[in-house]
């Protein structure tokens, strides 16, 4: 089993920078990759970003592309989404995930283990 808690959710103005936390606990974090999906309300789970075990290798979502950075400190056990110039389109809660493989565009059924998500509102 992995837990895994998400912080730094908030509400920010269109823009404006914000940096998600995922702390994992349980089973060994390092080789597991890790990913960041996001939902608004009536719509999918969308995939961000996902970082391998290493944080060697980093994959992003279109929409989010030059914007978002993804990394990880294994020796933290945390992965990070770091988010700027922030869109309200970005509105949504926000997912931190331990994923079976680092891909491009990573599928919710390739998903281990999910945290509680963690909202964040940016105002227009």
């Amino acid at each position: 089993q992995v837990q895994l808690v998400e912080s730094g959710g908030g509400l920010v103005q269109a823009g404006g920078s914000l940096r998600l936390s995922c702390a994992a606990s349980g089973r060994t974090f390092s080789p597991y990759p890790m990913a960041w999906f996001r939902q608004a309300p009536g719509k999918e789970r969308e995939f961000v970003a996902v970082i391998s075990g290493s944080g060697a290798n980093t994959y992003y979502g279109d929409s989010v592309k030059g914007r978002f950075t993804i990394s990880r400190d294994n020796a933290k056990n945390t992965v990070y989404l770091q988010m700027k110039t922030l869109k309200p389109e970005d509105t949504a809660v926000y997912y931190c995930a331990a994923a079976r493989f680092t891909a491009p565009g990573l599928s919710v059924s390739l998903i281990d283990y999910w945290g509680q998500g963690t909202q964040v509102t940016v105002s227009s």
